[in-house]
């Protein structure tokens, strides 16, 4: 048997993600579509997958109707006859409660779930961060350290620490000794920054969230009200993120989608000639459900213009007819019509690019229709009239805009 296999996950999507905004209008963060195929959940879940975690409990709240269905109809591949399940967790009510105020209220919330399952040890893992790691390996190390609590960490000088997730001081023996929060957790070199990726053992658990100690108020609260209340009086290690244990190749890469430039940024990653984030590990595909498409094609415009792209993602069902697609991502159901162009973009599934229009620098929501010569991306003050535009000059066209036409004329004299 495998380390993981009796151990139960917890994969945390509770977050509203208001800095995600317009793109969790309607959908929770965890259900985010990235890189021109998956939802953001799907990296926690196909690590639980390839791991060997076959019981998964998915704690949701905020907007969870397209995570649910994502869910239902992408990771319904478990055998609850045999003890395997991805279950969605919505607040109870129970006793007079209500929703979940945070990471460690939803944990004590459903206690009660945890203490009648099998098995010794929780891993509790968020769906906002975008990732590939086997938990087999850090479950393992768990219990050789006979460690109560395991948490998963990078350098604290590591680029890509979550300055939201807290620094623990850790000894020689990488016991944590520590917790040092934002902001006073800036610059302690040698300490070890939490990646908020936790290996619990279920009693140490349980009794700690049956105390009476103070909730937290954020969706990534665990490092904040719990870890501090065993400090001392239970044994916690560190885990080095990016190790040679484990069957996952090693790119160390990992992000928290916590700004629209964080997640632009992460999308344009994949782009690079080699990617940071590796989607082609023949045995750990990246596991989400894909709806049946014809594949993606390009064509000739009305004008005999040949439709192409350079260095970018198309997925299943995209037409490229007559226009032109550099280093960007669509997702399924794309369709780029004559003499248009879209360069560092990142197209959401059904999207209709108009003849003659340009777009660059943007993210376009699910469904949306850019008239015939339309500019976006190129003039940030037209842009910022209408659409969300981030600190880096990202235009974000939130799902369901209409064009008006005297918009439409407005960025064609704006480009002029």
């Amino acid at each position: 048997m495998s380390a993981a296999e009796d151990a139960i996950a917890v994969v945390l999507a509770i977050g509203s993600a208001e800095e995600l905004k317009p793109l969790t209008a309607a959908r929770a963060s965890a259900a985010v579509p990235f890189g021109g195929l998956y939802r953001t959940i799907d990296f926690a879940l196909t690590n639980c997958l390839h791991s060997g975690l076959r019981r998964m409990l998915v704690l949701t709240q905020y907007m969870s109707h397209s995570l649910h269905k994502h869910l239902r109809d992408g990771w319904s591949v478990f055998n609850p006859e045999i003890g395997e399940f991805v279950t969605p967790v919505s607040p109870q009510m129970q006793a007079g409660r209500m929703g979940y105020g945070s990471a460690s209220d939803a944990l004590r919330q459903n206690a009660y779930i945890l203490e009648r399952n099998r098995g010794d040890v929780v891993a509790v893992v968020s769906g906002d961060y975008v990732y590939r790691m086997d938990y087999a390996a850090m479950i393992d190390f768990h219990r050789r350290a006979s460690a109560a609590v395991t948490v998963a960490c990078l350098p604290p000088e590591d680029p890509q620490r979550d300055p939201a997730l807290p620094v623990l001081g850790v000894n020689g023996r990488d016991e944590i000794v520590s917790c040092h929060h934002p902001p006073a957790a800036a610059g302690l070199a040698g300490h070890a920054a939490s990646m908020g990726i936790f290996v619990f053992n279920k009693e140490v658990l349980l009794k700690t969230l049956a105390m009476p100690i103070i909730t937290g108020t954020s969706s990534l609260d665990i490092g904040e009200a719990l870890l501090p209340e065993l400090l001392g009086k239970a044994r916690m290690v560190v885990y080095r993120f990016g190790g040679s244990a484990g069957r996952v190749s090693q790119d160390r890469y990992w992000r928290r989608m916590s700004s629209l430039d964080a997640y632009y940024q992460a999308n344009m990653d994949l782009l690079h000639v080699e990617s940071p984030l590796d989607l082609y590990q023949a045995d750990w595909p990246i596991r989400t459900y894909q709806p049946q498409s014809p594949p993606a094609r390009t064509v000739p415009g009305k004008s005999c213009n040949e439709g192409i792209f350079v260095n970018s993602i198309v997925a299943g069902g995209t037409v490229i007819a007559g226009g032109g697609v550099n280093h960007s991502v669509l997702f399924p159901h794309v369709r780029v019509e004559d003499a248009a162009t879209v360069e560092n973009a990142i197209l959401f599934s059904g999207v209709h690019v108009g003849e003659g229009a340009r777009l660059r620098n943007c993210i376009v929501e699910k469904y949306v229709r850019i008239p015939p010569g339309s500019r976006i991306g190129f003039d940030e003050e037209v842009d910022c009239r209408h659409f969300v535009v981030t600190d880096r000059g990202i235009a974000v066209v939130p799902k369901g805009y209409v064009f008006e036409p005297a918009q439409a004329r407005e960025k064609v004299r704006a480009s002029s």
